[in-house]
């Protein structure tokens, strides 16, 4: 006999209510599964179990059950439930035993394995984008420790797929074909002083490249901290000078290695140095380490001797000891706001490809620049259009404008120097991404050539973003349209900061690029306690004061994105459109015009240039044009707003050392030439540089770039002069960067069409 028969014979015997006569039931194991009475379980339990989590709706009694993109709704009773929206009949419902919610041991396999969540679906035929997988890393290192190349301990700056032909993905991309070329992966080894670059071919498992690069400097790995610490703190000298400070307990000291940059041998120290400089901090036991800075005292460690080769010390600036914890003390401030999908997710994964709306792109994970974003196309009028070929990170650098013995040197290439895929942060729902959010894991090759997975490396969400349009002439109806954008989100911890970065994709076909800063300030420990104490003013001249004994250093957050547009095609224009004030020759009572004035940039060095927001600059296909014949284009906005100042360029002076190995942080617009070797703006080997061999370098040339494949790097930033409210956890500072379809469309792409149709309208 089927449960509802049962509970509806029983109600109407017993003449009682539902609840009771459930419970009667539930508690005589009347209910059958297969044939057999049924084993029940907790409900909160068991989903636990299978990691999923539940809430409970009082008012509509009902129990939300979520997993990753699923979306279960059960009410007691029912042997109905909604998966994604979708009615699914269970074994056995959902019952309430002595005031709590049970469900039988079948009830997590029938929802899980119903096949109603569309969310993730498998590739026929996979990207030729995705990244190596597990087994990949591992047959690249055993193919390499085989090889007669290979020696004890080998040390990976990174393992990766070489890239292939960008021609061939995006015709594998577009036309859905299987990419069948030989998949290859690309290594670095450090070695002392060298840099070995080399190549394994997935298919013969062979190693077919290895190049040797005499003095130069790699990336900072892991065990180069984890020994920074060791040879610090068991250095005789440095303990003296922790004991001159107060300290004696050593275990309680902190190390930070920190790359040194170049100065052109003014600090003393030959280029040919494989050094770290170390500051450190004091474990005071308050959760906070960074608020205990040991100020004026620096080690300066050599990596391949394993010692300390230079103790610069300056005078004793007590440590700050006020206590500054940052965790959470009130974890509940807020009620529960739920983002529910009943009807499941408006996107799907299909591999590591995104289909949201019109929109449909790759991402990945790289091991230095983090997330990648590829092949982006958009649907318009059944025609997938090619928009971006790939964009991420390029590099970034946190310059600080103390000139202190401390603070000099500290100019971090955060991506180039330390890899900031490798220091990804897993993201946890509900407070780093919304409940809505799909996490996906990631794959990366650690230091030691093995195969290192990265939980919830990437969250994706859909979110409101207000009215896509409205209006409403008197006595009509109102006409207006939701705006939707999806969100693909990675962060990275480096250090004291953690950066959060969002690809934002508009259904209007806007793409957002938004960096937010937040973490730990780094800060300086000081004599003075107020500002009316007889040092404040000396002691705030590079900073503010934040707290009693503590400065936050002034200094920047500089990012450069790097932009392989390809706007309906490969081959575009960089154009210039500047609003000017023009004399009124067409008579009347006006005096002056407004026309726009447009140019066609021709060559790598033209293009390069700082922001003024009043000129309108455009990735232009004179190739294609809308119905209206203009050449189809995107809009390069590297400011679209931010909530800390804006970085107008580098805050120092032209004939500083920084300028000589870095020029992308100083102007915001750069226009090069595709080259597939130009992908970072710092150069690939940018730890102890002493020249630029980034983007300074990549428009030596000064080619010509009209008709071309073109990539744009975007410079954004901020300058981070320190607030008290920012101490002593730095709420999200956000910088926001923007791409705009300049008619690129023949209208408003928003208007109902079966492009902007979710998949469940399709």
């Amino acid at each position: 006999m089927q449960y509802n028969a049962i509970t509806r014979s029983l109600k109407k015997w017993l003449g009682v209510n539902l609840a009771v006569a459930t419970a009667l039931l539930s508690m005589n194991q009347h209910v059958l599964a297969h044939g057999q009475a049924a084993e029940m379980v907790p409900l909160y339990q068991n989903m636990t179990d299978f990691g999923a989590d539940v809430q409970k709706d009082e008012f509509t009694n009902s129990y939300t059950i979520s997993k990753g993109s699923l979306i279960v709704r059960a009410k007691p009773n029912s042997d109905i439930v909604l998966v994604n929206g979708k009615p699914l009949k269970v074994s056995v419902p959902l019952l309430i035993k002595e005031g709590k919610p049970i469900v039988s041991k079948e009830f997590a396999t029938e929802i899980f394995q119903s096949g109603l969540d569309q969310t993730f679906k498998v590739e026929a035929a996979p990207h030729p984008l995705n990244g190596l997988t597990s087994q990949e890393i591992s047959q690249s290192f055993e193919a390499i420790k085989q090889s007669k190349y290979a020696y004890n301990n080998m040390r990976f700056s990174e393992i990766k797929l070489k890239e292939p032909e960008k021609s061939k993905v995006w015709d594998a991309f577009l036309n859905h074909k299987a990419y069948d070329e030989d998949r290859v992966a690309i290594f670095t080894l450090l070695k002392g002083k060298q840099v070995i670059e080399g190549a394994v071919d997935l298919k013969t498992k062979q190693v077919t490249q290895w190049n040797v690069l005499e003095n130069t400097h790699g990336m900072v790995l892991y065990d180069d901290m984890v020994a920074v610490q060791e040879i610090v703190t068991k250095d005789a000298a440095y303990k003296k000078a922790l004991a001159k400070r107060g300290i004696q307990d050593v275990s309680k000291v902190v190390t930070t290695p920190l790359t040194v940059g170049f100065f052109g041998g003014k600090d003393g120290l030959d280029r040919e140095l494989n050094v770290l400089k170390v500051v450190s901090y004091l474990d005071t036991g308050d959760g906070n380490y960074w608020a205990h800075p040991i100020e004026n005292l620096v080690a300066v460690v050599d990596l391949e001797n394993k010692k300390i080769v230079k103790l610069e010390e300056g005078s004793i600036i007590p440590v700050p000891m006020q206590p500054n914890p940052i965790a959470i003390k009130n974890q509940k401030q807020f009620k529960a706001l739920n983002v529910t999908e009943p009807d499941g997710k408006n996107f799907s994964i299909t591999g590591q490809t995104i289909h949201w709306g019109p929109w449909c792109f790759h991402v990945g994970l790289d091991s230095r620049v983090g997330l990648q974003i590829s092949t982006a196309t958009y649907k318009d009028k059944g025609v997938k259009r090619k928009v971006m070929y790939e964009g991420n990170l390029g590099g970034m650098v946190v310059p600080y404008g103390d000139p202190d013995m401390g603070w000099y040197f500290k100019s971090y290439l955060d991506s180039g120097e330390y890899g900031m895929g490798t220091l990804t942060s897993s993201i946890e729902k509900g407070v780093d991404a919304p409940n809505n959010a799909v996490l996906l894991d990631a794959v990366i090759a650690d230091y030691t050539g093995q195969p290192r997975v990265i939980p919830n490396a990437i969250a994706i969400f859909e979110r409101y973003a207000g009215p896509e349009f409205k209006h409403q002439e008197m006595n009509q109806p109102n006409i207006s349209a939701e705006r939707r954008e999806l969100v693909v989100r990675w962060i990275s911890t480096v250090g004291n900061y953690d950066y959060i970065f969002d690809w934002v994709f508009n259904n209007n076909g806007i793409i957002g690029i938004n960096a937010g800063a937040t973490g730990i300030e780094a800060v300086k420990g000081v004599q003075a306690k107020t500002m009316h104490d007889a040092t404040a003013k000396e002691d705030t001249r590079y900073g503010t004061l934040i707290d009693h004994n503590i400065v936050g250093t002034t200094h920047q957050h500089i990012y450069n994105f790097r932009l392989d547009l390809d706007v309906d095609g490969e081959n575009n224009n960089f154009v210039e459109m500047d609003p000017v004030v023009v004399k009124n020759t067409r008579g009347g009572p006006r005096t002056s015009a407004m026309e726009v004035k447009e140019r066609t940039v021709d060559t790598e060095k033209e293009a390069v240039q700082k922001f003024d927001p009043s000129t309108i600059r455009l990735l232009s296909n004179a190739n294609k044009e809308n119905k209206l014949g203009n050449p189809v284009s995107y809009q390069v906005i590297p400011f679209a707003g931010g909530t800390h100042p804006i970085a107008k360029g580098a805050n120092f002076a032209a004939d500083e050392w920084l300028f000589k190995r870095l020029s992308f942080m100083d102007k915001q617009i750069w226009v090069t030439k595709r080259d597939e070797n130009e992908k970072f703006p710092e150069g690939k080997y940018s730890n102890r540089s002493d020249r630029d061999t980034g983007l300074g370098q990549f428009i030596a040339n000064n080619d010509n770039i009209k008709n071309k494949d073109l990539v744009v790097w975007m410079t954004t930033g901020t300058t981070h002069v320190a607030r008290a409210e920012e101490w002593p956890i730095m709420p999200t500072e956000w910088v926001y960067t923007m791409l705009k379809p300049w008619n690129f469309f023949d209208s408003t792409p928003t208007l109902e069409s079966e492009e902007h149709k979710t998949p469940s309208q399709h």
